[in-house]
This record gives C-alpha cells, structure tokens and sequence, in this order.
C-alpha cells in the first residue's frame, strides 16, 4: 500500500498509474518522432529545447530529455511530493526510451503543415495530459506550470504556453517563421487538449 494526501493507495492504483504514464508518454513519443519532428515542428518546454539541442549538436534527443529534466524532478519532490517526483520520473525516462527506439520510425503524416500541427498537437496534448492526470509530468516545464498554478488563476496549459512563447521565439531562428508558427499552433492545440484531459472527465461526471 502507498499513502498519497492522506488516502491509500492500492497496488492495482499503482500498478493502472504507471501504466497509463507509461501509455501517456508512449503516445507523446510517436506525436514527437511521427509527426512534428520529422516536419520540422517542434513541441515546447523542456521537450523542445531538448529537440533545439539535438538539431544544434547532433546528440541524441532522448539524452537532452532525460539530462535537462532531472533539476525540475528533483523540484518536483521537495514541492509535490515523492509520489509525483516518481511518476514523472517514470513518465521522463519512459519518454526518452521511447523517442530514442522510435527515431527511425515512419512518418505518420507530411507535407501539409497545418494538418502536422494539429495531429501533432492532439497527440502530444492526450498523452502529456493523461500523464498529469495520473499525477506526474513528462517535462520539467510542466513542473513549473504546477507549481505556478497553485498560486494564480491559470490553468497548467497556460502557462505552459507562455513560457513556450520564448523557445519559439528562438526557434524561427532556425526552422525559419513558418516553422515556429506552426509549433505555436501545435501547441496551443496541445494546450487545449491538455486542460481538457485534465479537467473534462471531472467535469462529465458532473453532468
């Protein structure tokens, strides 16, 4: 049994938390290497500095994702606890696993960019925002955008979005306007897919 905010947690909760973390962030890696990145679209946060990087040096994107996230991880524990630092550390390796084996795999979709943005979108917003929903976090800037949502009226799509504002910024500088528009769509697509994950099924059991 593991307590988590006072409730217990059964080993079959455990056991259902990290396989959907597991699914979630299995999801994401396809939206990573099948759709956005093969169209020179990038996703935000820590994920798409990490792809910068490997675009830049040449190194292995899945080493620059799992390197750049361990300081919001360890963040992540002293402020929300150790059942969340060890989901999303599941969550973080499992991703960097998972984009490292299907790097070559095939395209899913090309040539239309605004059509990549938006598969690319709903698929890196379902499987990041199963991942939160279970309680963890695929990148260290979701672990700031938890902890500045506790504290202001924003969602965690949010203010992920605006952080994301400056890497795409930097991004035009090298996959040039088009490029870095189109990751700005994919993500505030991504954004609300996000929120939705997250909120909507509390909000149908309402209904």
């Amino acid at each position: 049994m593991e307590v988590n905010n006072g409730q217990t947690i059964s080993m079959f909760e455990r056991i259902s938390r990290v396989l959907f973390i597991i699914m979630g962030a299995l999801i994401t890696a396809i939206g990573l290497e099948a759709v956005l990145i093969p169209n020179g679209i990038i996703d935000g946060g820590i994920t798409g500095i990490s792809i910068l990087l490997s675009h830049l040096t040449g190194f292995s994107l899945s080493l620059f994702l799992f390197i750049l996230n361990i300081p919001f991880v360890f963040i992540g524990y002293k402020v929300l606890g150790k059942s969340f630092a060890f989901s999303s550390v599941i969550g973080i390796t499992f991703l960097s696993i998972a984009t490292s084996l299907l790097h070559h795999i095939p395209t899913i979709i090309s040539g239309d960019t605004m059509l990549v943005a938006v598969l690319g979108g709903i698929m890196i917003g379902l499987g990041v925002g199963i991942v939160l929903r279970k309680g963890g976090a695929l990148d260290g800037t979701e672990i700031l955008a938890i902890l500045i949502a506790k504290k202001f009226p924003l969602s965690v799509g949010e203010v992920i979005m605006s952080i994301n504002v400056l890497i795409f910024s930097f991004a035009m500088l090298i996959y040039g306007l088009r490029g870095a528009l189109c990751s700005a769509i994919a993500y505030f697509i991504a954004m609300k897919v996000i929120d939705m994950v997250q909120t909507g099924f509390d909000e149908s059991k309402i209904l």
